[in-house]
Parts: structure tokens; C-alpha cells; sequence
């Protein structure tokens, strides 16, 4: 037993009566869990614990005793609708699968819990306060592996990364495509703050974070990666200094990476030769050879694999390649045919349209910037996910259902922030973003919002 073991359980247990008591904390422990991967960092006890689940329960628990008939469990829009009808097909097509073993029921269980936090989040995030704190919670989780590692490649001279901290995260190329969703957060969240050092640690944060995704070796992670760069010079008001920036990043690659990194990197323009990026085109072909097979309710959740002899006739793969379809898109398709799809991409799109929605709604009021900035992190860390998502068989990854979640709650916040009079946006700006204060401390003028000039004494960041 490690006071590591300890330390995690502490919180844990202290955060189930607290989570009983506001569902919020309890959301923000379980995002914590479930992005920072507290019980894998531990040796003990601790690691083998379902802190998640015990959470989970306690959160739901106490929305059912004090929130029920208060706050919504969620809302409905485009979003949450098309989340829930994915589950539901999902469902429906795993009812007709080939295999329903306990592995396979098991994993559409974490499907269905993924999609239950999704939902129950757009419920909870309701006030630019909340919105600011997950945002926060979820940067920092995350940001914590790419600081981690871009301090460890530095101290060891470009040491290869072989895997993430676990679960969702522990495969190399899931663990770099988290990452690089990871960086627009951990970018435009410390843009918007006032106080100069959090643009700094943020911002060198997302550069060690770079370093730690070409350390993971993860091609598709580095094409994403050079995706969101791309998204951050196109939305950059002074893009001369941005390319500067891009060459000074292109030259220290070359002249400072490590040659396996670089090797690694350069295979990409080799994909014939290289038979790791070969064995995705043929995965892909069987994936399509599965759709023409079962278009409308393909082979079923976790099923590809079942089928893999069957339609890989005539295909030829080494003896350690894994089966499975390498592109999330194929994969939604193959496994919960068509209509599936269909609702994926609209899921995918709607968000995007969202984030174009909000950012012209944030420029079209006085005051909307954190509108604004919020709504390009959003779409920024979606382009991270719809390129990645080509060459790794992420279909069921919790991080994007969550963010588009949190989409969807900056939309109904947003839009509820203009309905009202111009004089009062700044008082409930102040309201919601104001320092938690313990009595008997002096009073502190709160910051006026995101981006806004301060006024008077620092703030101190609160909850």
C-alpha cells in the first residue's frame, strides 16, 4: 500500500458524498478519472478499484434525491438527439450480431455509459461558471500526460512513448489522437484568462504536448497534429508571426527530433512499403466488403472481428495484425451499418456546425468573445478528431461524445447570455465568474469577463 494509492482514494471517497450532495462534482471527479487516469498512475490497491462506477452511481444518485425536478438530467437538440438514436441503433444491431458474448455486452455497456455522460454533462453545464471549470478539468487531465512526456523525452533524448496511462488511452495511437484533441483546450483556455503566466504555462504546455505525440510514435496523431496547427494559423488574427512560428516548428524538427521519430514520420510518404500503413488499406477494403454484406444493420457492435476470416479472402496480413478496421468511420459502418453511419457524420457535422454558429454569434454582441474563442477551440479539437479518426478505430471514443456534449451546453449558455440586456451580461458575467470567497476575507473585484481589460487587484481564480 502507497500513499500514491492512498492520496487517490482519498479524494475519490471524499468526492462520493460531495458528488451525492451537487451531481457537478461528482461529473468533474469522474472526468478527472476518466482523462487523467488517476487509479492506472498507482501500484496498489487503488489500481484495480472501479472508482468510476462508484462515482457514477453517487452523481446519479444525488440528481435523482436533490436535482430531479430542478435541473434537467438534459436537454434535447441535435446533438443529445442524435447521440441517443446512435445508442439505440447500436443496439438494434447488436440485438441481430453474430456474437453476444460477454466481452461484446460489456463493451456496448461502456458504449451506452459514454453516451449517459454525454447527456447527464449537457444537463449539469448550464452556467459559463460550470463550462469553464470541466473545460479546465479536462485541459488539465490530459495536459498533465503531454507535459509529463515532453519533460521525459527532453530528459532522456527523445525516449520512444509505447503507451498511454490506460484504458481508452492505453494504446499509443488513442493516447496521441486525446493529446492533440487536448492541445486547442489547453490553448485558447489559457488565451482567454487574464493573467499572463496561465497563457504562458498553457501555451508552453502545448508545445511539450507536440513533443509528446511524436514521441508516441503515432502517424495518424502526427497528421492530426499538423491538422490543428493548421486550424490555429487560419484562425490566428496575425498570421505572418504564426508562420514564423511553423517554420521555426518545421526547422527544429528536422535539425532537433530524434532519427527514429523522423524515420518514423517520413515512412508516411512511403505507405507502399511500409506494411503497417498497407494493412489499413486492406482492413479497410474488408470493412467494405462487410457493409455490401449487412448495409443496414451491419455485423454488429465489436463483431468486425467475427468476421474478419470470412471477408478477408484473398487479403493477406502479417500473423500480429490486429483485425479490426482501422478508420472509425468503417467501422460505425461495418458494425452498425448504414444508418449508423449516417447519424455519425450528422453527429460529427452538427458540431461543427454549432461552432460556426457561435462564432459568428460571439462577434455579433458586445462582449461575446468568450464566445467566440470558445467556439474555435471547439471546432479546432473536432478537426483533431475527424483526421485522426481516419486511421485509428476510435468510433466509441469517449473524449469526442463528451466534447461535443459540451458543445452543445456552450449553445444553450450562449444563446441564454444574449437574450439578455446588454447592462446585465456583465453583472451575470461577474456573478458566474466570480472567485469563491471563504467569510471574513476582504471583498475582490472579480474579472469582467474573457479577454476584457482588468480592473483593480488581481483576481484570484476560483471555482
Amino acid at each position: 500500500m502507497s500513499l500514491r494509492d492512498l492520496f487517490v482514494f482519498g479524494i475519490v471517497a471524499l468526492s462520493i458524498p460531495l458528488g451525492f450532495r451537487v451531481p457537478f462534482i461528482g461529473l468533474l471527479t469522474f472526468s478527472w478519472l476518466a482523462y487523467m487516469r488517476a487509479q492506472d498512475l498507482c501500484w496498489g490497491f487503488a489500481r484495480n478499484m472501479r472508482f468510476s462506477f462508484y462515482v457514477s452511481i453517487a452523481m446519479l444518485l444525488g440528481w435523482v434525491f436533490h436535482e430531479a425536478g430542478k435541473r434537467r438530467f438534459t436537454r434535447l437538440d441535435f446533438r443529445t438527439g442524435a447521440m441517443m438514436l446512435l445508442g439505440i441503433l447500436t443496439l438494434l444491431s447488436l440485438l441481430q450480431a453474430r456474437d453476444q458474448s460477454s466481452y461484446v455486452m460489456r463493451r456496448f455497456f461502456e458504449f451506452v455509459k459514454i453516451i449517459a455522460i454525454a447527456l447527464f454533462t449537457v444537463g449539469q453545464v448550464d452556467s459559463r461558471q460550470r463550462l469553464r471549470t470541466i473545460l479546465w478539468t479536462i485541459a488539465l487531465s490530459l495536459g498533465f500526460f503531454g507535459i509529463k512526456g515532453g519533460l521525459f523525452g527532453i530528459l532522456t533524448g527523445g525516449a520512444q512513448i509505447h503507451r498511454g496511462p490506460g484504458g481508452m488511452l492505453e494504446d499509443n495511437n488513442d493516447f496521441a489522437l486525446a493529446l492533440v484533441m487536448n492541445m486547442p483546450l489547453l490553448f485558447y483556455l489559457g488565451q482567454v484568462e487574464n493573467r499572463p503566466w496561465i497563457k504562458k504555462a498553457t501555451l508552453l504546455g502545448v508545445i511539450l504536448t507536440m513533443l509528446t505525440v511524436m514521441l508516441t510514435h503515432s502517424r495518424g496523431g502526427f497528421l492530426s497534429m499538423c491538422a490543428v496547427i493548421g486550424v490555429f494559423w487560419l484562425r490566428a488574427r496575425k498570421k505572418m508571426i504564426g508562420v514564423i512560428a511553423l517554420l521555426f516548428f518545421v526547422f527544429g524538427f528536422f535539425f532537433l527530433a530524434p532519427q527514429h521519430v523522423r524515420d518514423r514520420i517520413f515512412s508516411i510518404g512511403q505507405y507502399k512499403k511500409d506494411s503497417s500503413a498497407m494493412g489499413r488499406l486492406r482492413a479497410w477494403t474488408i470493412a467494405l466488403r462487410m457493409i455490401g454484406a449487412y448495409p443496414v444493420f451491419g455485423v454488429g457492435m465489436r463483431n468486425y472481428q467475427v468476421h474478419w476470416d470470412e471477408f478477408k479472402q484473398g487479403i493477406s496480413f502479417g500473423e500480429s495484425y490486429a483485425p479490426v478496421a482501422h478508420n472509425s468511420y468503417l467501422q460505425i459502418w461495418a458494425e452498425g451499418g448504414t444508418l449508423s453511419f449516417l447519424t455519425y457524420l450528422a453527429l460529427l457535422g452538427g458540431g461543427f456546425v454549432a461552432c460556426r454558429r457561435l462564432r459568428r454569434l460571439g462577434l455579433s454582441v458586445r462582449g461575446g468573445e468568450w464566445i467566440f474563442h470558445y467556439a474555435r477551440m471547439f471546432e479546432a479539437s473536432l478537426v483533431a478528431f475527424v483526421v485522426g479518426a481516419t486511421f485509428l478505430n476510435r468510433g466509441h471514443f469517449d473524449l469526442i461524445y463528451h466534447l461535443l456534449a459540451l458543445i452543445s451546453c456552450l449553445m444553450i449558455i450562449a444563446r441564454r447570455w444574449t437574450l439578455l440586456p446588454e447592462h446585465e451580461r456583465e453583472e451575470s458575467a461577474e456573478e458566474e465568474l466570480a472567485p469563491l470567497r471563504l467569510p471574513g476575507l476582504p471583498e475582490k473585484r472579480p474579472p469582467r469577463g474573457f479577454g476584457m481589460p482588468r480592473r483593480g487587484p488581481r483576481p484570484r481564480w476560483g471555482h
